[in-house]
């Protein structure tokens, strides 16, 4: 076990954490730091794989809180930005991802620390809009969260139908963006062994959070999150 490993090991198990908390922040959360340890292209690769499976595990339990009319839109919208992403992930230049990963970052923090998002809207056009930028972002740099996640909060849904919604939203968008990374040639053999080898952290993470989710002070806990992201987004936008 090296030393790359083990830190390795540790950012994936902390974002799956993450997910398994909150529903999701995957890569959000790993990818402030991946980079730095991987390729960037391996690391959103990853990151999908990994959130696909706890999409799909979370969505089992939560199956019978979906509500399939309220996603329609967020849906088609993802199937239609997936590719866009998915070419921007295979043509772009690390440095160019590094600084393109980062910039989502700085954006998240700011959106999350303002609050600039409006409260309520209406019209299918949105739920297109925040579908399409989710696949975009979701095919490019692996974020496709964040888009998602501040329409949802947008729609009046409890907090259940809001998890829920987001698993099955997620479970499509993140089929769709592997079909692409096939199709485009990303699904290599150093990705699936990178897969493999951290699937234990990842598990664990994930069920720990799960476990975790009623005793955490989640408001502190999302603002040191949050303060991590920014930092290194902006490590990120500098470095390169």
């Amino acid at each position: 076990m090296t030393l790359a490993w083990a830190a390795t090991a540790c950012v994936i198990s902390a974002a799956s954490f993450v997910m398994g908390l909150a529903g999701f922040g995957i890569a959000l959360v790993a990818l402030a730091f991946l980079p730095y340890l991987l390729a960037p292209a391996d690391a959103v690769i990853l990151l999908t794989i990994y959130a696909a499976v706890f999409s799909v595990a979370m969505l089992l339990q939560l199956r019978r809180d979906v509500e399939p009319r309220a996603i329609t839109d967020l849906l088609i919208g993802t199937i239609a930005g997936t590719p866009l992403g998915v070419w921007g992930l295979a043509a772009l230049p690390a440095s160019s991802l590094n600084r393109l990963i980062g910039l989502m970052l700085v954006v998240a923090f700011v959106v999350e620390a303002s609050g600039l998002y409006p409260r309520k809207v209406r019209g299918r056009h949105w739920g297109l809009g925040a579908g399409v930028l989710s696949g975009v972002i979701g095919g490019a740099v692996g974020l496709p969260g964040p888009p998602v996640v501040l329409y949802a909060a947008m729609q009046g849904w409890s907090a259940r139908a809001i998890k829920a919604n987001l698993q099955a939203f997620f479970v499509v968008n993140q089929g769709a963006i592997l079909a692409g990374y096939r199709w485009a040639g990303l699904l290599t053999r150093e990705v699936w062994s990178l897969t493999v080898g951290f699937a234990l952290p990842a598990v664990a993470g994930a069920a720990a959070g799960v476990l975790l989710f009623e005793r955490m002070d989640q408001r502190r806990f999302r603002q040191i999150v949050f303060v991590l992201i920014l930092l290194s987004g902006l490590g990120l936008l500098v470095r390169g």
